[in-house]
This record gives C-alpha cells, structure tokens and sequence, in this order.
C-alpha cells in the first residue's frame, strides 16, 4: 500500500481490488524512430504515478508482450521517476540508446470487472446508431462513430440475399432431381408396358419393334437414375453453402460487431474520464480517483486494450472468411453449374443417339413402327361346319363371334347368345323346322344348308 502525499494530503491507493506485481523488462529501442511503442499517462501534479496508457501495434514494446495498458512505471535504466512528470519520464525514454531498462507494476485487471452497466448501456446505444441513418442520429443528438459505419457489418445484409438465393437454388434443384426421377419410372413403366405388348404381338416385325422400343426406356431409366447419382453432389455442395458457410460467416460478423461496439463502448468511457480530468484540472479541483491512483481509469485502459485485441482478431477472421466465400461463391458455384448442364447435354445426346439405333446400323430404324390393323390376333381364316359342332362349340364365343359365318350368329336366338344351354338347343330347332319349311315353299334345297343339324 502505497501513500501520495501532495500538500497537507495524504491518501492511499485504491486498487478496487485489483492485484499488482512488480517486474523488469529490457525493450530494444526501433533503430528508426528511437521508440519502444508506448504511450504514458498521469504523473504530478495531479497523479501521483506514471502508467501505460496505450501500446501500438508491431511496437517493440507490442513485440515483447510485457507491458500493457495500465501498468505503472516505477523507474526507467534503474532511476525512480516518482515525482516526475510524465514529459520528463518520456525524455528519460527517448534518451537511452540502444535499449531501455524498465521497472513497473503489473495490473492485473479482470475484464468482467471492466464490464459494468454503463458499458453495457453504452453497447446499446451503438447499436441504435449503427440501424440509424446519419441525419436520423444527428437529429436525436447521437454522435456517430467512425467504427460504426463498418463495411464489414453491412455485408450482413448481402449475406442475406446470398442465403436467399442459395435456398432458392437448393430448392429448385431438388425438385428438379425429384421431377427427373418420376420421369425415370415413367421411362419404366413405358418399358413394361410395351416390352407387355411386344411379346404379345403376333407380327414378328412389329413385336421386335415394340421390344426395341421397350428396351430403349429401360435403357432411358438407367441412364436417368446414374444423372440423378452424378447430380446429387452438387445439390449436397449447394447445402453445405447454405447450411454450413454462410451461416458460419454471418456468426463471425455478429461477433466481430459486437467485439467491435464492446471497443467503441471502452473508447468512448476513455474519452468521458479524460474530458471529466480536464474539467477538474482546469477548476484546480482534486479528483479522488486520480489521487489514489486512478485504478478506475487503468482498468477502463485494460479493458478496451484487451477488447481492442479480439476486435481485431476477429476482423482478421471476418475478411478471410467473406474472401474465402466469395472465391468458393465466384468460382465452385459457376462450375456446378457448368457441370449439371454438361450432364444434362450428356444425357439428352446419350437418349438421341440411342433412339436412332445405337451402335445397331445393321437394324432398320426404331421409328416409324409399321403394323398391319387389319390382320389381328383375334381373327380366323375359317370356321368349321355347324354340323361337326358338339354341345361345347356351341358355347364357344369364338364360334360366335365369327366373322366368316354371318348367318349363323345373325340367325342365333338370342338365349344361345347367352351361353344358355337348353333353352337355345330348343330355341335351334324351331329356327331349324321353321327355315325348312321356307325353303319348301320357295322350291329351293336344304340338304346344303349348314343349319340342318340332327339334335
């Protein structure tokens, strides 16, 4: 526990808490600028100590590690710069050559400390500001910024219409993987049906032709099923874009942007410190945590130096991912596409070279395939005399339907039509009696007549 001393004052620190140690560290100066990095703050006659305000990137300081915002400067090459100001401390610096020996207290600084409700609040209002407009915000007396306006933020909204479309994408080809795939079994059942047809078709020509035919789309169905097999990666790289990349790449950006508020928050609670010093330094009034110390405003400096550092990881990590997206979204989404039309040419040319008969030159060609209608399955050249008939033929419907003996099923009673045994044999023989006894009376002869039948 240290005690400052000004005047008839006496006060002790108040480090809220906070631990300190004590170290040496050995910077080597840069040989161009004969600086370490690293920019000071406090000191008399306000302060009584001399600490760290801030340490720039790719310093010599920033290189060793050791010294960060915050830490107090106890002496620099072994002389004590209690009491001096914090120009004479930076002439001590400046004034080493080669190298410069430093002794400090090390603040060892929670950042949850740091976080408290008027960072928190001040976060917020970032983010009202950052879905403002710059008149909108100037109106309601809320000052932008220069962070807010961040390029990478508003890439947000094109990865939302990158996402969009990459659904529409994903869903368009599924369906069209679906559609192609009812047209495969349509293609099948094409095959079947007249593959059917062909092995019942009594015309050898024509039967070979409806083979063929029928062979053809089954071959259309194996060669739809292998488009739909080649085509299904690219449809499972288009949803790795839309479930996996994009996803993964908006995350990062809303981490990033609220890393990034959480450092404005730091930065403008800095500046509200530094503006409340110079107010009381220029009335000449004591400030109580400057006099102690100012713990309070080194943990602030810890603070935004540590969010300072994620802030900028992350925008490391933003633009490597938004560039690795949009090669992969320039480049694989130009040649995917390039490749289902490349299949689809494939398939369609593998379907007209088969339908034109293959490799088969020797064959006529598929198409047209001729078929004599009027010769069918179903028709005899003759029929067999109604007197070698037996009970059985009677009932057979071919005998009925035959087409070469018209007057034998014009003249049929109806009943023997209808398969109906007894009552058509009774029906036959009145038609029989009654036909003889009108050729009798028109003098013409029976004996020939095909329907004189012995019952």
């Amino acid at each position: 526990m240290y005690d400052y001393e000004y005047g008839d004052l006496c006060f002790d620190e108040d480090k809220m808490g906070m631990k300190v140690t004590s170290g040496v560290v050995t910077i080597n100066k840069d040989t161009t600028t004969n600086l370490i990095g690293i920019t000071i703050g406090g000191g008399p006659p306000h302060c009584p100590c001399i600490y760290v305000i801030q340490v720039s990137d790719n310093s010599p300081a920033a290189l060793d590690g050791t010294l960060e915002s915050g830490d107090e400067l106890l002496a620099i090459n072994n002389e004590c710069v209690r009491g001096h100001t914090k120009l004479q401390v930076a002439q001590m610096i400046q004034s080493s050559v080669g190298r410069v020996i430093l002794k400090y207290n090390k603040l060892h600084a929670d950042a949850r400390q740091g976080k408290t409700l008027d960072i928190v609040l001040k976060k917020v209002k970032h983010r009202l500001v950052e879905r403002m407009s710059a008149t909108t915000a100037d109106s309601l007396g809320m000052s932008r910024a220069i962070l807010v306006n961040d390029s990478l933020v508003k890439r947000l909204q094109q990865l939302d219409d990158m996402e969009q479309s990459y659904r529409h994408l994903v869903d368009h080809t599924e369906r069209v993987l679906r559609a192609f795939y009812a047209l495969t079994q349509c293609f099948k059942e094409f095959g079947d049906t007249f593959a059917e047809i062909g092995a019942r078709e009594p015309q050898p020509r024509a039967s070979e032709a409806l083979v063929r035919f029928a062979e053809y789309h089954r071959r259309m169905e194996r060669q739809g099923l292998m488009l739909i097999k080649a085509l299904k990666p690219i449809s499972r790289s288009f949803g790795t874009y839309l479930n996996k990349a994009i996803p993964d790449t908006k995350q990062t950006i809303r981490k990033y942007a609220d890393v990034k508020f959480e450092y404005l928050s730091y930065c403008l609670k800095v500046k509200e410190l530094d503006d409340e010093e110079i107010t009381y330094c220029s009335a000449d009034e004591p400030l109580y945590r400057i006099e102690t110390g100012n713990y309070e405003y080194r943990l602030v400096l810890r603070c935004r130096q540590l969010a300072r550092k994620r802030f900028a990881a992350l925008r490391e990590d933003v633009l490597a991912k938004i560039e690795l997206l949009e090669n992969k979204h320039v480049h694989d989404v130009v040649g995917q596409l390039h490749a289902i039309a490349s299949q689809m040419a494939s398939y369609n040319r593998e379907i007209s070279w088969m339908m034109l008969g293959g490799n088969n030159v020797s064959e006529p060609p598929l198409f047209p395939i001729e078929m004599d209608l009027t010769c069918t399955a179903f028709q005899y050249k003759s029929v067999q005399p109604v007197n070698e008939l037996n009970q059985d033929d009677l009932n057979d419907e071919s005998v009925h339907n035959s087409v070469d003996n018209p007057r034998v099923y014009r003249d049929l009673p109806p009943l023997l039509k209808k398969n109906d045994s007894v009552s058509a044999l009774t029906e036959l023989s009145q038609l029989c009696l009654d036909t003889d006894e009108t050729d009798n009376e028109n003098h013409t002869t029976t004996a020939s007549s095909p329907l004189l039948l012995d019952l």
